[in-house]
């Protein structure tokens, strides 16, 4: 995967945790964004994190919403925004601390070249903040903006989505709440 790109989505309002997720401690990390940051930065070409600003007290390029609203829909298009001449890159949401490389890899290993978004998919469901996105879906993601349309399930119905199945549903445990917190803290 030397060549690809990682986006870390850390720039949620976490309104059900009542703090903001990504400066939470994880770990031996001061935060679970320097956490995620630092698992899989050996395995990408770049890492980076996308937020409404650079909050984080470790090295990192952030890229940062260029819309007011916030949503991981605003996040995609500000990505692909910035990130010019990127045209795949994967997206990963901060607070699914259990998602590893091995994830990634499949995701880019099954991907079909038709295909505009390649998703995880569990027992749990589809993942979206688990997948590779390619810039032919900038154009719909826009559209949808415009239309204040922020979910990005709608995306991917509106887009070739390929799943790409992974039969142990706690790999995509997030942590929304103090108790999926206190939970993950215990692995």
């Amino acid at each position: 995967m030397d060549n690809s790109v990682l986006i870390i989505i850390a720039g949620g309002k976490s309104s059900r945790m009542k703090r903001d997720k990504a400066l939470l401690p994880f770990g031996d990390y001061n935060s679970l964004a320097e956490y995620q940051y630092k698992k899989f930065q050996p395995f990408f070409s770049k890492v980076y994190i996308s937020a409404k600003n650079n909050k984080f007290d470790f090295s990192v390029e952030v890229i940062e919403d260029v819309y007011n609203d916030s949503s991981p829909l605003v996040a995609l298009v500000s990505i692909f925004e910035t990130l010019t001449k990127i045209d795949e890159l994967f997206i990963l949401s901060v607070d699914a601390p259990f998602i590893d490389v091995e994830v990634l890899k499949k995701l880019k290993e099954e991907a079909k070249k038709e295909s505009a978004i390649i998703v995880a998919d569990s027992k749990n469901g589809i993942e979206p903040l688990c997948a590779i996105y390619k810039r032919t879906a900038l154009p719909f993601a826009k559209q949808m903006l415009q239309k204040n349309r922020h979910r990005l399930q709608t995306l991917l119905e509106i887009v070739s989505t390929q799943k790409v199945f992974f039969s142990d549903e706690k790999l995509f445990l997030n942590m929304n709440y103090p108790a999926d917190y206190e939970f993950a803290q215990r692995f």
